[in-house]
């Protein structure tokens, strides 16, 4: 009995929780990850990027570059760096949806 009335308690507290809507997307044209339908955006999208390092040169790779090299993260979230593929030295980026630029 001394149990049930926490456990009450408790359910009746978190019910509005369960009820919240999520927040709306400010930029839906720029989803947190792209996906195979998503609109590509003509330029790396600004914002939170939680790609490691490591992740991204994995990434860039994918799309076929080789020697990715210098990669940082700038200001924006965007990961610069340099890369080759066929044959020429390009600079790329990748931006927090996992998108690659060559620039």
């Amino acid at each position: 009995m001394k149990c049930i009335l926490p456990i009450a308690i408790a359910i009746s507290l978190a019910g509005p929780a369960w009820a919240q809507t999520p927040p709306a997307n400010p930029n839906p044209d720029t989803p947190a990850v792209s996906g195979t339908n998503a609109k590509r955006p003509a330029e790396p999208a600004k914002g939170a990027n939680s790609f490691t390092e490591d992740q991204a040169k994995s990434r860039i790779e994918a799309k076929g570059f080789s020697n990715v090299t210098g990669l940082k993260k700038d200001g924006d979230g965007i990961w610069r760096g340099k890369a080759m593929k066929n044959g020429a030295s390009k600079d790329v980026a990748l931006d927090y949806q996992g998108n690659v630029f060559p620039n």
